[in-house]
């Protein structure tokens, strides 16, 4: 049997757009059953939190369950294992947060790689520290501090949530930038750190605004500046860091990946629902809050961000010489 040319041009045609057609169906139906959201940290804190609002966000919008299932432990390390090893079908997915690329040169032996296992899907939000001092410190500013630690060196205690802690490098990115010398003291989370820091036991630290607020509104504290690039809305009047050590920022973040090869087509769907998700006035407000700030972005530009981040503090944990616990 001979076909013409218009047959031949047809059967073309169809053949190349049926993988399209394909994607768009996927997309349409996804997801078709219970979706996992797996949270490196125990129920109860900030990221756990932001990955609660994020799954009954997008239970509501998709019209599917994402259940949360934490797998504490190792700096948000097991977490990342298991969805490494997961099917990369859309229906286990990550909560990326600033831990993760702390991880990857903290603990030299890991099973995986973040950036090569790891697809991007979108950001959720930025944490910003505020460093902070027992009011037993005289000083009021961050250069009043730095000049107070020039001549105490090695006198002044930072105290951090745990080795590699985005709270524990926020200090040593300060000390690395200004050349101060202060003793890093951890503690099994910022919780206890918190209480010897009010008790005046250590004399600073870099703790998230959330946990900290309270106390500097009534004086327990003071706030000497905030990490972030910009001065955050619940702290209007404290400065940055940056403003006196230039080109200084830390935060904690939270985001959402999924195992390499997941389809680009279920990730542009994620993206897409998490960012309407941040533009929702009733979710902004919940993580003001929180003490964050909405972090929209395309995959691609979530992927080279955390690529930044990872060379950022990789930079720092080498110069610094800190070692896993």
């Amino acid at each position: 049997m001979k076909f013409c040319r218009r047959q031949f041009l047809h059967l073309i045609t169809a053949a190349a757009a049926q993988p399209a057609v394909s994607r768009i169906a996927r997309a349409q139906t996804y997801p078709a059953r219970p979706v996992r959201l797996v949270v490196g940290f125990p129920p109860g804190g900030p990221a756990d939190i932001i990955a609660r609002l994020t799954g009954r966000w997008l239970s509501e919008r998709l019209s599917q369950q994402f259940v949360i299932e934490n797998h504490p432990g190792s700096g948000s390390n097991l977490a990342a294992e298991a969805v490494v090893h997961a099917p990369a079908d859309g229906y286990t997915l990550l909560e990326v947060t600033s831990s993760n690329p702390i991880g990857k040169t903290l603990y030299g032996n890991l099973s995986f790689d973040l950036i090569r296992d790891i697809a991007p899907i979108a950001g959720i939000c930025r944490e910003p520290c505020v460093m902070e001092v027992n009011p037993s410190v005289p000083a009021k500013t961050v250069p009043e501090f730095i000049a107070y630690a020039e001549a105490n060196p090695g006198k002044l205690n930072m105290a951090s949530g745990g080795i590699g802690t985005t709270i524990h490098v926020a200090g040593e990115l300060f000390k690395m930038m200004t050349g101060v010398n202060m003793i890093h003291v951890p503690y099994h989370g910022s919780a206890p750190a918190l209480t010897d820091l009010l008790g005046g036991q250590v004399h600073v630290m870099f703790d998230l605004i959330v946990s900290s607020i309270g106390h500097i509104r009534v004086g327990r504290l003071r706030a000497l500046a905030v990490t972030g690039a910009a001065r955050s809305e619940e702290l209007p009047d404290v400065p940055t860091v940056g403003e006196f050590v230039p080109g200084y920022e830390a935060s904690a973040w939270q985001g959402i990946g999924a195992p390499k090869g997941t389809p680009a087509d279920i990730i542009d769907k994620l993206n897409q629902e998490i960012n309407a998700g941040l533009a929702d006035a009733k979710m902004k407000a919940r993580l003001a809050d929180l003490g964050a700030a909405p972090m929209p972005m395309t995959s691609a530009v979530f992927g080279k961000f955390i690529d930044a981040e990872t060379e950022k503090w990789a930079r720092v944990i080498r110069a610094a010489n800190i070692k896993a616990e």
